[in-house]
């Protein structure tokens, strides 16, 4: 998987979170039509850039960006 790739999955990611609010991981993988992989990385990516946090809630993630 290519870093350009990464970077468009964490573009999707982005938009639907603006658009949507916070997310869990899995429905983003669906919203976004990545594979596990490419949304990890993604959001891998996107924290680094303090675009998103990331809350753990029982078994699934939460997803929502940064303020």
């Amino acid at each position: 998987m290519s870093a350009n790739h990464i970077g468009e999955t964490a573009g999707k990611i982005w938009e639907y979170l603006n658009s949507n609010g916070e997310s869990t991981i899995a429905k983003l993988r669906k919203e976004v039509d990545a594979d596990t992989f490419g949304v990890n990385a993604a959001i891998g990516w996107l924290a680094r850039e303090e675009k998103v946090d990331l809350n753990k809630k029982g078994n699934s993630v939460q997803v929502f960006l940064r303020n």
